[in-house]
């Protein structure tokens, strides 16, 4: 193979994982004399998504923050609560924002390389990887792949998945109908359909904002039906006529399926398809951030990747809810209502987070229905 084609650090999608973990690869001087390639199928990154994350203390992203919000409304038929986010702030980034900044900042960097090309394959070989591209191959000491592998979804029985999914129009209204100070973080008053449904706003002036209908559950719908219950939803908000200037679409799978599992001595997966979508919410971009910064540092100790370790109880506490949610879907809006009613709000984030004590993790738990988890925990143990 040439020696062109030869690199340190291979990293397979161009995506937030991956461009995160090239960042932090550049920042810390440890690494300025590993070659590394980052392989990106798609040239022309757009404004595909939104990331949002609730964050205490600033970071260097806050330069491309779009939005942020101090308050929230937690909103169910059985309880309703206005949070003050208080130290948090809960902040929007828009995707090409993000695409932008990290593209620009890592073309600066001498030891970086992006190439435009589809993946076919990679081969652990175990001295070295093969990256099967359509147009070139590629050789690493170690490669990070953010590529989705969907067969397990197909497939896996022990651990249930549902989705987060989910169609959002940014909107802009007649009527003056949205709090720009204020997010509505989960409202479930609507029509759940035997399903876990709620509606996710985030305004940006009192006549704009997204509006995304969103489920938990196991199937996707059909593209009218979440836009029909968008609709709904403005028509009882008294929106007027109103305009959709931007769509946002997407399904994120919800299981604690142990992705690391898969991982060899020189392969390691990231991102959702590496288990770092937070299994119980579906929020993906402040934990992507926490795991880039731990591999990081795992990598200095020249240790095969498939040693790194990904288990903690936070994983055995998303594992549990989602396989009570997988079974009674129907409650889901009972299960988060319980929880916003008998926690303080700084304690659920930093929970959602995996920021927590054990005694406030405990006191959090306690919350739920204790039978249908002593139920989901018997089967764990002994099936």
């Amino acid at each position: 193979m040439e020696k062109e084609n030869q690199f340190d650090y291979i990293i397979c999608g161009g995506g937030a994982s991956g461009l995160m973990l090239a960042h932090k690869l550049s920042e810390d001087s440890f690494f300025n004399r590993k070659q590394i390639l980052i392989i990106e199928r798609d040239s022309n990154k757009t404004n595909d998504r939104t990331w949002c994350f609730w964050e205490e203390k600033e970071s260097d992203l806050d330069a491309i923050i779009h939005k942020r919000w101090k308050k929230a409304v937690f909103k169910s038929t059985e309880y309703s609560k206005e949070i003050n986010l208080n130290p948090f702030q809960y902040k929007m980034i828009r995707g090409i924002d993000f695409y932008s900044k990290i593209t620009n900042e890592l073309t600066k960097k001498k030891n970086i390389t992006f190439v435009n090309d589809k993946i076919k394959s990679i081969d652990d070989h175990g001295g070295i990887v093969a990256v099967v591209c359509e147009e070139k191959t590629y050789s690493g000491s170690k490669v990070f792949s953010s590529i989705p592998d969907k067969e397990y979804l197909n497939s896996t029985t022990k651990f249930p998945v549902l989705n987060q999914h989910f169609i959002g129009w940014f909107v802009k209204t007649e009527q003056a109908i949205f709090d720009p100070k204020t997010i509505q973080f989960m409202d479930f008053d609507l029509p759940q359909k035997g399903n876990t449904r709620f509606m996710y706003v985030l305004p940006f002036s009192e006549t704009e904002a997204l509006v995304e209908y969103t489920l938990f559950s196991k199937d996707l719908l059909k593209n009218e039906e979440y836009e029909a219950e968008i609709k709904n939803y403005l028509n009882k908000k008294k929106a007027g006529d109103f305009s959709i200037t931007e769509r946002e679409q997407g399904s994120i799978p919800m299981t604690a399926y142990p992705f690391w599992e898969k991982n060899s001595t020189n392969v390691m997966r990231i991102g959702t398809a590496g288990g770092w979508t937070k299994a119980s919410t579906g929020f993906t971009f402040q934990k992507t951030v926490r795991k880039t910064k731990e591999v990081v540092e795992f990598l200095k100790e020249e240790k095969p990747l498939n040693a790194m370790n990904q288990k903690n109880r936070f994983w055995f506490y998303d594992l549990l809810f989602i396989d009570v949610l997988s079974k009674h879907n129907e409650k889901g809006y009972h299960l988060f209502s319980l929880m916003f009613k008998k926690n303080k709000s700084e304690h659920i984030f930093r929970f959602l987070d995996e920021q927590t004590s054990f005694f406030q993790e405990f006191k959090i738990m306690l919350s739920f229905p204790v039978g249908l988890f002593i139920r989901a925990l018997w089967k764990r143990i002994f099936n």
